[in-house]
């Protein structure tokens, strides 16, 4: 094993989604339900014109499944066209007990049965639904998206490589300067490990702060994963926020198994006790937490992790290196001697706005625990990890490209 110690040029972004006239619906194939959720009443006044509120955005990649996410301004029917070879000759709708999703605003639409490492083309369409009576449905104008493409996930493959942020912390700007350090390096998703927004107080700072930037970034070609840091949390519009995200498994924690690398991923919670004032008495993190252990100790005697060649842990709050408060301290209770246990190769973690690759310490964490930087310029970093079947390697580039940290297993 070995390791490194010891920031790039600002892109502008803008994209552009465009307008269609009506389009006929026919033989839709039934997949995965879709989403729905409160209507957000915080910064509406007037009516909006109907229109996207976001480009597509990919999410939860699984062997042969790739989900398409979007918002838009008015309630909608809404499909995705797609297929092989620059055609769109499929169609897809999601249908939840028998109904079609329709007249909602947050759309999720799975496309399953994908040829794995295959590229597909495809672009969303919403139908306006102007007047839903109990036997009769008035459609308006249909809006229909750019034309993107993805390669379906291939979680044989013999190599993964994905990048990492952390603590963005509502600066939207941070997303294309980070991933702009990539270069065209390949890579196959993106992982959010926390603290993406301060805190949550709407819907459209979801779309400003992250969907916004991701769309015109990454995420209409590149699927994304998010586990929630302790802001998260936080706000008046935290318990919608998951609504807008989709994980292996549908889950706030989760686990999945890409070519060499099992990864599991916790959430962590909040960094203080549930009686702390500030949560009002309506947090119960401990036992979410404890939930969560519980259920790890079953993913690390799974068949699955046994027969991966890298066992990887993903989570916002280290229990190590960044303080004693109670989350971490719960965390290291719970988790810790789980993990050492159970042998993991690898924890990477965020939280505490400091960057640092910390090597194992007999005792306490036997195996690399990696803690990405924080948001302000020069403490910002972009994590890269590769992996095969002889080794995996974690890369830390701070904001202005210099390598700050390296590990190989």
């Amino acid at each position: 094993m070995k390791k490194m110690n010891n920031e790039l040029s600002r892109r502008s972004f803008l994209g552009n989604l465009s307008k269609a006239g009506l389009l006929g619906v026919t033989g839709l194939a039934p997949l995965a339900a879709g989403a729905t959720r409160k209507r957000d009443t915080t910064t509406t006044t007037d009516e909006p014109a109907h229109a996207f509120l976001c480009k597509p955005y990919l999410q939860m990649p699984a062997p042969d499944t790739i989900t398409v996410m979007w918002l838009t301004s008015r309630p909608c029917y809404s499909w995705v066209e797609y297929g092989t070879d620059g055609q769109l000759n499929q169609k897809a709708h999601s249908i939840t007990k028998g109904l079609v999703d329709a007249n909602n605003q947050l759309h999720r639409i799975a496309l399953s049965h994908l040829e794995p490492g295959k590229q597909y083309s495809y672009r969303v369409l919403s139908r306006e639904i102007t007047d839903f009576q109990p036997y009769k449905l008035t459609y308006g104008n249909t809006l229909t998206s750019d034309t993107y493409t993805f390669t379906a996930p291939n979680t044989q493959a013999k190599e993964v490589s994905w990048l990492m942020l952390n603590d963005i912390h509502d600066r939207p700007k941070s997303i294309p300067h980070l991933m702009g350090l990539n270069g065209n390096d390949p890579y196959d998703f993106v992982f959010f490990n926390g603290d993406m927004f301060d805190y949550q107080s709407n819907e459209q700072q979801i779309i400003d702060h992250l969907l916004s930037p991701c769309g015109d970034t990454f995420s209409t070609q590149k699927p994304f994963m998010y586990v929630r840091g302790n802001h998260e949390t936080r706000g008046k519009y935290a318990r919608e926020w998951h609504q807008y995200f989709d994980n292996p498994g549908h889950g706030s924690y989760f686990s999945f198994t890409w070519g060499p690398v099992h990864a599991i991923v916790l959430d962590t919670g909040e960094d203080k006790e549930d009686s702390a004032p500030v949560y009002a008495g309506i947090a119960d993190f401990d036992g979410y937490r404890e939930e969560q252990a519980r259920w790890l100790e079953k993913q690390l005697q799974s068949p699955a992790y046994k027969k991966a060649k890298h066992k990887v842990v993903l989570m916002h709050i280290p229990h190590y290196h960044g303080g004693d408060w109670h989350g971490a301290s719960h965390c290291r209770q719970l988790f810790g001697p789980l993990f050492n246990k159970y042998k993991i190769d690898l924890l990477v973690c965020g939280h505490t706005h400091t960057y640092g690759v910390h090597a194992p310490v007999s005792g306490q964490h036997n195996y690399p625990l990696i803690i990405g930087g924080g948001p302000q310029e020069g403490k910002r970093t972009l994590i890269k990890i590769k992996a095969d079947q002889k080794q995996l390697t974690l890369t830390m580039l701070r904001d202005d490209g210099t390598k700050v940290g390296e590990y190989t297993i």
